[in-house]
């Protein structure tokens, strides 16, 4: 069927109206803590959806219900995980973040352990953080080129240059502000996806049930905790199932308590609340509305299997079912609006991974080396900044095109790599007392060596690779540290 202009009016209305509701916020940017922290006066639900939408990307609204048309809802197990790591950060991490004026994450490791590895996690923040980025923008291209046939380079060009109006001008307010009015309508304009794809399956309801019900696309839980290996073997755990509970459970935990426990990303959100308790109180229903959405997403793919019953590879690749159905058979109006929802969760995690990314390479390190007194020339420094990495994200997403995979998965498996390194370096940071700088080193090239490994040579689910890497790191970190004193 295609967009008619009715559609492609919705989509261009949402996208500036976004963009000027942003650029209202650019006259309050006076100095580096309003531009970066937004003079630390956010509401504590104002971040908690902000850390819902920086948590969600067009990756998720697009691969999810495609991961879902393929297996089923066990990825729940994974967000049940997510859930534990949220309490953990709230208990261990928080309280060190808010004692103190702090800017990012990587000053607090400075404040422990030295200048040398702030600069180390910092910069593998950086690497990380915009390659994982990069995948998240090609995810958009995919929804853009589908809907407006524009070719998905035109399609990166388009997002990020609107993206980085108001994030240019506007800072961390504008990216939490327009988070918040984004959740609303990328999260409204999935429940009215979900009962259009009700509406269009013959016998609606009762019929999708029972189709789904027979190919067992309701289970969430599996229980699956060894690998049979034979009837001459003894069994082996289950290494590689990724979507199992006790994976789900384990890997989510450790994976959620890097990410929004050390990344900047999620980080800086958390330093934007008033106090500590606010800021407590955001992560924590962050996860209940979390959970929410990805049982919401997972249950959109559940029923586009109901509605089609072909093979994926149908499609090209499981991440173009959901907006292929939108564009070819949604009707006007509602097609639009539901391009319009994809487009606001992808312009909101491309915002905040903008403004966490400059506020990283300027407090973390150009201001560290080159000190600037002057409020005006630090933020004019900052918003360069910032533009410098919408090029570079630009030209990473180029570079994803000529990957294959869920989009979802590779963008998870890049930023996994990292985040047991930079777990394990935080943990020993605020758990011990006797680790030293030399030690922390020593452990957290380990820690990334293994992870390395398992994203390269193994077949170990990603689920595990945080866990694995944290453990490398703290262990290793805390024996080189009693072995090689430091200060």
């Amino acid at each position: 069927m295609g967009l008619n202009r009715v559609d492609l009016l919705i989509i261009a209305v949402y996208l500036a109206g976004i963009t000027l509701f942003g650029l209202r916020f650019r006259k309050r940017q006076r100095t580096m803590r309003d531009y970066f922290l937004a003079d630390r006066n956010i509401p504590w639900w104002a971040i908690s959806l902000s850390i819902v939408a920086a948590e969600t990307s067009t990756l998720t609204i697009i691969s999810i219900p495609g991961l879902a048309y393929d297996s089923n809802l066990t990825f729940l197990q994974v967000v049940m995980g997510y859930l534990l790591g949220r309490v953990i950060i709230s208990f261990i991490l928080l309280p060190q973040y808010f004692r103190g004026d702090l800017y990012t994450a990587y000053q607090l490791i400075e404040r422990r352990f030295g200048p040398t590895l702030r600069t180390i996690t910092a910069g593998l923040f950086l690497l990380t953080r915009a390659a994982a980025e990069g995948v998240r923008v090609y995810a958009v291209s995919i929804v853009v080129s589908i809907a407006l046939g524009t070719g998905e380079i035109t399609s990166i060009g388009i997002i990020t240059l609107l993206t980085l109006i108001y994030t240019f001008e506007g800072g961390l307010a504008a990216v939490i502000w327009t988070d918040v009015v984004q959740t609303f309508i990328y999260i409204g304009g999935t429940l009215v996806g979900l009962f259009s794809i009700l509406h269009l399956i013959p016998g609606g309801w009762d019929s999708a049930y029972a189709i789904a019900s027979n190919m067992h696309k309701f289970q969430v839980f599996d229980f699956t905790f060894f690998n049979s290996a034979g009837a001459t073997h003894w069994p082996y755990l289950n290494l590689v199932k990724p979507y199992t509970l006790w994976l789900g459970i384990i890997g989510g935990g450790f994976f959620l308590t890097a990410s929004h426990g050390t990344d900047q990303l999620i980080v800086q959100r958390l330093l934007a609340a008033r106090n500590q308790r606010q800021s407590v109180l955001a992560l924590l229903s962050s996860g209940v509305a979390i959970l929410f959405q990805f049982g919401l997403f997972l249950f959109v793919g559940v029923m586009l299997f109901a509605y089609y019953r072909v093979p994926s590879a149908t499609f090209g690749r499981a991440d173009r079912i959901y907006p292929t159905f939108i564009v070819s058979r949604m009707p006007h109006g509602i097609a639009g609006l539901l391009i319009a929802a994809i487009l606001a969760a992808a312009m909101s995690n491309l915002s905040a991974a903008l403004n966490s990314l400059s506020s990283s390479s300027m407090m973390d390190f150009y201001f560290r080396f080159w000190p600037e007194s002057n409020d005006a020339k630090r933020l004019s420094r900052a918003r360069f900044a910032t533009v410098a990495w919408a090029l570079a994200l630009f030209g990473l997403a180029l570079l994803t095109l000529h990957r294959g995979g869920r989009v979802l998965e590779i963008g998870l498996q890049i930023a996994s790599v990292a985040y047991g390194a930079l777990l394990g370096v935080f943990l020993l940071g605020v758990l011990t007392r006797r680790a030293n700088q030399n030690g922390a080193i020593t452990g957290m090239i380990c820690g990334l060596a293994a992870e390395l490994y398992l994203w390269q040579w193994s077949h170990v689910a990603w689920t595990l690779w945080v866990a694995i890497g944290t453990c490398i790191t703290f262990a290793v970190g805390y024996c080189a540290s009693l072995a090689m004193p430091g200060e």
